[in-house]
C-alpha cells in the first residue's frame, strides 16, 4: 500500500494529547450500595469433588464385574460344519472351548438358501472330566430344507 494515502509525514512526528506514563493502581473501591452486594471469593466445591470421585470409584467397579461377568467369554464355540439328511432336519457339527471338565448351552440355528432362519434348538453339552474342548453334533429340527447350520452363542450351563 501506499503510505502517502494512509499518513501524511508530517503526522508521524505530532502526538496527539499529553502522554500519560504507566501507572499501578490497586483494586477500585465502589461507593457502597450503588452496585448491588460484592461477591466473596467461591469455596472451594469440595462436595462436588467427592461427588464425583464416588461415582467415578462406582464406574470403575461396576465396569470391572461386568467385564468378568460377561466380557471376556470361556465359552467359545466354532462350526466344524453340517449335514442336511432331510428335509425337516440339519445335522451341525461344532466344537467348543469350555473351562475344564466345564458344560456349556449353545444356540444352534439353522437357515435356508435366502438366510431366513427355518430352525433353532438349545442344547447342552458336557466336557469330559478334565477336557478343555467338546466336539459335538447335534440334530436341528427345521420347517423347510435348511442349506446353512450357525452357533448363535455359548455360554454356562446350569
Amino acid at each position: 500500500m501506499d503510505s502517502a494515502i494512509l499518513a501524511d509525514p508530517t503526522d508521524k512526528n505530532c502526538t496527539r494529547g499529553r502522554q500519560v506514563s504507566e501507572t499501578h493502581t490497586t483494586n477500585p473501591v465502589f461507593p457502597p450500595g450503588r452496585y448491588g452486594r460484592r461477591r466473596e471469593r467461591r469455596r472451594r466445591p469440595v462436595l462436588s469433588i467427592i461427588v464425583l470421585a464416588l461415582v467415578m470409584a462406582v464406574s470403575v467397579l461396576l465396569s470391572i464385574k461386568l467385564y468378568q461377568r460377561y466380557g471376556q467369554t470361556d465359552y467359545e464355540p466354532q462350526i466344524v460344519g453340517w449335514e442336511e439328511p432331510a428335509d425337516t432336519t440339519m445335522q451341525i457339527k461344532f466344537t467348543v472351548r469350555v473351562p475344564a471338565g466345564g458344560a456349556t448351552e449353545c444356540v444352534l440355528r439353522a437357515r435356508d438358501f435366502g438366510g431366513n432362519e427355518v430352525g433353532r434348538r438349545t442344547v447342552v453339552v458336557r466336557a469330559a472330566a478334565g477336557a478343555t474342548s467338546i466336539e459335538a453334533e447335534e440334530p436341528v429340527p427345521t420347517t423347510a430344507r435348511a442349506s446353512v447350520g450357525d452357533i448363535l452363542g455359548c455360554q454356562p450351563a446350569d
